[in-house]
């Protein structure tokens, strides 16, 4: 919409034109012309934790007797009405921007002064609400509390759910036996449960590695101000807001033991960054077995068949395609490509501050919400209901010669190889082949090539002796 009524306003640098109805004012407007790159901006949640931050600072500050009464309440007021309902029109700054995100900060500032004023008090952004706080220590913590809560109410529910969904699957198809596959080739079988329940254990353990990378993401700069000596901060003023900030969350919030290591760095965005990498490479592995399971339904393997969403094709009437795998596919590949992004902003932490830090709350974000809402589709929408074709899992078994494995320590690897072989080019079954070329009985072979028996491992070298 065309902007046609402005107001002026004024900061350090001199007079600025801003739409009458802005809540913003100068230093956000200066960042809206400086930075007109993309249609992008900084997440709802990034901005929410920022008005957090500043709500805690101002009871900090009037505890601390460094806002009067009527200053902090005022702010708290406007922090609560933005909490409430936020107006992500008012934070239109594009995310590239400066580096230590100062326009966003300021900006968040601005729009809090003018709802506090609102009350008939005198709030500035500067001397009040951003009061014993800089750039430099608010957007950090800003990154680590909005990403802190983005796991706790998002990501890691969204991953427990897809665990127990698997184990859920794998404890109903323990009875199916299906053949293993590795280069994409047939191998020895194992049981479908298995297969899933690998799966599940896979997605639990990059829950754990995400847990172990919160402890550190726990942790907020607040009080380093501009370069971690706390400058203009008064020494009880971080515990304070921590303190705060955890009661309201539930999270156990923490300070750095250095302040000036953890301005002078985002280490903890690159290696939480890291772990979101390992889980979209599991959630793919997942997708993509899925997708190959349901490849077909008659020209594929056709192990399973996925439930039928929408059609598949503009020409091809009746066909269906496994939608929820391809789409989770590619937000794995989203977050991977989003942490070769977070990786080298990473790089950019000269001296005291890191400088690509509204690049890396963006992507860091994104990786999350990303994997969240696709671990929550996979679960739903392709784990929890696809249907086995036992029938084609069953003939694919029956005529698979490597089953011929088992009988290796007792023929021998070469004998054992010339009975596949022969049993695969005739198109014979495996046990009338090796009952001819072998002294073993029908029913010995029959035990000891029993597929769903192969799949409990370990050596049956004693024929004899095995039930």
């Amino acid at each position: 919409m065309e902007v046609t009524q402005y107001r002026s306003v004024q900061d350090s640098m001199g007079e600025v034109k801003v739409p009458a109805d802005a809540l913003y004012g100068a230093q956000t407007q200066r960042a809206i012309n400086n930075f007109p790159i993309s249609d992008l901006t900084l997440p709802a949640r990034f901005i929410t934790a920022g008005i957090m931050i500043k709500r805690a600072a101002a009871e900090a500050n009037r505890d601390l007797k460094l806002l009067s009464t009527e200053q902090a309440a005022a702010i708290i007021a406007a922090a609560d009405t933005l909490l409430k309902a936020l107006p992500m029109d008012q934070f239109p700054i594009d995310v590239f921007q400066t580096g230590s995100a100062t326009s966003s900060n300021m900006n968040i500032n601005e729009v809090i002064a003018t709802l506090a004023q609102r009350e008939g008090v005198k709030v500035d952004p500067n001397d009040h609400v951003n009061l014993c706080q800089s750039s430099n220590d608010v957007i950090p913590s800003m990154i680590h509390l909005s990403t802190a809560l983005a796991l706790k109410q998002q990501l890691l529910p969204s991953l427990d759910k897809l665990a127990g969904t698997l184990l859920h699957r794998a404890a109903s198809l323990d009875a199916i036996c299906k053949t293993g596959r590795t280069h994409l080739m047939d191998a020895m079988p194992l049981r479908m449960s298995q297969e899933i329940t690998a799966w599940a254990n896979q997605v639990r353990e990059c829950i754990a590695r995400i847990k172990d990378s919160e402890i550190r993401v726990h942790q907020l700069v607040l009080g380093g101000t501009a370069v971690g000596t706390g400058i203009n901060a008064h020494p009880e003023f971080a515990a304070k807001v921590v303190k705060r900030l955890s009661e309201e969350t539930g999270l156990a919030l923490t300070l750095p033991n250095g302040m000036i290591r953890d301005l002078s760095n985002q280490n903890t965005a690159v290696e939480l960054s890291g772990q979101l990498r390992v889980t979209a490479l599991c959630l793919h592995k997942i997708a993509n077995d899925l997708r190959w399971m349901n490849s077909g339904p008659l020209a594929g393997l056709g192990e399973i068949t996925l439930t039928a969403l929408q059609p598949g094709s503009s020409i091809m009437p009746g066909k269906v395609n496994p939608v929820i795998p391809e789409a989770v596919m590619m937000v794995a590949a989203q977050v991977i490509g989003n942490d070769a992004t977070l990786s080298m902003a990473g790089q950019s932490s000269n001296f005291q501050l890191n400088t690509m830090l509204p690049l890396i709350a963006y992507n860091l974000l994104q990786s999350i919400e990303l994997l969240a809402n696709g671990s929550t589709l996979l679960a739903e929408k392709a784990v929890a209901d696809f249907k086995v074709n036992q029938e084609k899992i069953q003939h694919t078994l029956s005529l698979n010669p490597v089953l011929v494995t088992a009988l290796n320590p007792i023929v021998g690897y070469q004998k054992a190889a010339e009975i596949s072989k022969q049993a695969y080019e005739e198109g014979k079954s495996l046990i009338d082949v090796a009952h001819k070329h072998t002294s073993l009985s029908r029913h010995e072979l029959e035990k000891l090539l029993d597929p769903c028996r192969l799949t409990q491992g370990g050596i049956y070298s004693d024929h004899s002796e095995k039930d």
